[in-house]
């Protein structure tokens, strides 16, 4: 079992401990609210995977390597930059795409680009919950400060580890 299962199921037997000390009813209501969560997850979950495992056989490692490996340079990081925008969905989507692109030889200063935009600007989270609830102002306020960011991390990213 890796240390962050291994926290995690801690962290459960903790948390249902705690519940039944409160009272010895909540840890079935919890189990029943997780059950409830875990079979409104599970499709996603599974088409995420299945996504990740076509990427995998469908994108070539000379391909990611070319245009996200070390030899492309801060293009590569331009790439990532945009990719990380243009990625719909959550982190059931985002993180197994980057892990197909770093076993097939992207590098790091890609990735953590791309994670670091999809991060700030996920284009979906933007025009579904940004604009609609805070409006243009607000997330130009946002969003213009903070452009730079992914594409210097990605930077940094390659100047401490000499990519």
């Amino acid at each position: 079992m890796d240390v962050s299962t291994l926290i995690m199921v801690t962290l459960a037997a903790a948390a249902t401990l705690a519940a039944y000390l409160r009272d010895p009813g909540l840890p079935l209501l919890g189990l029943k609210t997780g059950l409830q969560l875990f079979w409104f997850i599970f499709p996603r979950l599974l088409a995420a995977l299945i996504l990740t495992g076509m990427l995998q056989v469908l994108v070539s490692p000379e391909l990611v390597s070319r245009w996200l490996g070390r030899e492309a340079g801060v293009r590569g990081i331009l790439l990532g930059f945009v990719a990380g925008i243009l990625t719909p969905g959550g982190p059931m989507v985002s993180f197994p795409i980057v892990a197909v692109f770093y076993q097939s030889g992207a590098a790091l200063s890609a990735l953590v680009a791309y994670v670091t935009s999809w991060s700030l600007f996920g284009f979906q989270r933007v025009l579904v919950w940004e604009l609609p609830f805070m409006g243009g102002p607000f997330v130009l306020a946002r969003v213009l400060p903070t452009l730079a960011v992914p594409i210097l991390a990605g930077l940094l990213v390659r100047l401490v580890y000499h990519e």
